[in-house]
């Protein structure tokens, strides 16, 4: 068994950097803050640094837990990627604020939970890692310590609750039915029998949870809506990237053949009601919610097709990493307006092109429209469909493409119009977290190619 701790030096730079940070934060007076926040960003930049360096490093497992390959490598890459991102919105509503700190440290454990999701191989650092990467996003998602706030926290708390008791409840069902923890004894000793089925549904219910999925999904909208919007950015994207992860790992090293249809029919009906609900919203935090959660769906196809085509990796990293880009740059955008309502948006066109830019470049990438880099994502989607012999699962994912690009057009056809009076100058970070997000899912999908011949 391989212990070299160099294995994990994206995982401890991030933690290394939380923990400083809030020691740092323990000592420094709240005007200056900042330090501690430098301090986790540091920390977060350090782990990026070694993820991209361990990217062509061969694939093993390390302390018999944890597996260094092409999944864990693009889940440490687009987690730490993302939490920057995220760190650098929260910035300017954070400043000077007497719990910076812990917000930024928060932050940073949840993307160190997450990246523990995606790269573990055994049930019960699975477990370990639901639990780090959810616990600190409760308290952030109530971090105001608002009526609305608290409404949500406390709906995502026992959402995650519950969830993660049947969670527990698979795990122990299928150690007791395969003899162990780790995914390789668990693939040579599970039999095949009802059983195993049952502790498979109780093991997903939990990531389903972290991914946002049916029948997991109630928590999401009401989240988004109460919690602030730079939260609602962290948990509708990061956590996501670990359960996806997690999940296909499952899939493609021990679960059985019945995980495929399982898992197909949870995407199509996980992104046609994410679809349909998104049509009535017009708080646009509410819309983006159930657009994530319809986004979910596309995500579980290749997950459904683990183990039954190559495409399906590729598929599913490359999706991954485009969706969290996305998102992030459409979240950025309400971050950065300040406005939540669908008519609060008209005359941002005139106002600020090219924030209103980044927008529709945003809405469009979420519904595939090249070349965009979600647009390569479904393309690799469809064809992972098609070669594991889904066709219908391809045509449910393709009609709900079509069907997507209408309530995305209700939020930039208003952003194209004039306004009665103008709207209020958005906020210069904010804006451009937007324009980053919004120029590299442009990039990631021109340099498609490029980015596909490193898997």
């Amino acid at each position: 068994m391989r212990e070299n701790p160099a294995d994990l030096l994206p995982e401890l730079c991030t933690l290394l950097g939380a923990v400083l940070g809030l020691l740092t934060g323990m000592f420094v007076p709240r005007r200056r803050q900042w330090t501690a926040v430098a301090v986790c960003a540091a920390g977060v930049l350090a782990g990026l640094a070694a993820a991209v360096a361990a990217v062509d490093g061969p694939r093993l497992m390390t302390f018999d837990a944890f597996m260094l390959d092409p999944v864990t490598h693009v889940t440490r890459v687009t987690v730490l990627g993302s939490t920057l991102l995220v760190m650098a919105l929260a910035y300017a509503p954070l400043r000077g604020h007497r719990r910076e700190t812990e917000f930024h440290v928060l932050t940073v454990f949840t993307a160190l939970g997450t990246m523990a999701l995606g790269a573990t191989s055994d049930l019960l650092v699975l477990v370990a890692a639901y639990l780090l990467a959810s616990i600190p996003a409760y308290a952030l998602a109530g971090f105001a310590k608002d009526a609305r706030g608290t409404e949500a926290a406390l709906k995502y708390y026992l959402m995650g609750a519950l969830l993660g008791l049947l969670m527990l409840t698979g795990v122990t069902l299928l150690y007791g039915l395969g003899g162990g923890t780790s995914y390789e004894s668990l693939a040579r000793g599970l039999p095949s029998s009802p059983a195993v089925t049952v502790g498979a549904v109780l093991l997903v219910a939990g990531l389903l949870f972290k991914a946002g999925g049916v029948p997991a999904h109630f928590w999401v909208p009401d989240v988004a809506e109460g919690s602030s919007p730079v939260v609602a950015t962290l948990v509708t994207t990061v956590p996501k990237i670990g359960a996806f992860a997690a999940l296909f790992r499952l899939g493609d090293e021990v679960m059985p053949r019945s995980w495929a249809l399982t898992l197909a029919l949870l995407a199509a009906v996980t992104m046609t009601l994410g679809n349909l609900a998104a049509f009535a919203q017009d708080n646009v935090r509410r819309l983006l919610a159930y657009s994530t959660v319809g986004q979910a769906g596309y995500l579980l196809v290749p997950v459904a097709m683990a183990g039954r085509t190559d495409l399906a990796r590729p598929a599913l990293l490359y999706y991954v990493a485009a969706y969290a880009l996305t998102n992030l740059g459409a979240f950025a955008v309400v971050v950065a307006t300040g406005r939540d309502r669908l008519a609060d948006y008209r005359g941002l066109a005139r106002r600020s092109p090219l924030l209103a830019l980044s927008l529709v470049v945003c809405l469009l990438g979420l519904v595939g429209t090249p070349p965009t880099a979600v647009f390569v994502g479904k393309v690799l989607m469809l064809g992972a469909a098609l070669n594991g012999h889904y066709t219908w699962l391809a045509v449910v994912a393709a009609v709900n493409t079509v069907a997507s690009v209408f309530y995305y057009l209700r939020w930039i056809v208003p952003a194209c119009r004039t306004a009665d009076e103008e709207p209020p100058a958005p906020s210069r970070p904010a804006s451009l977290v937007a324009y980053t997000a919004a120029a590299l899912t442009l990039a990631l999908g021109v340099g498609s190619g490029l980015f596909l011949s490193f898997g």
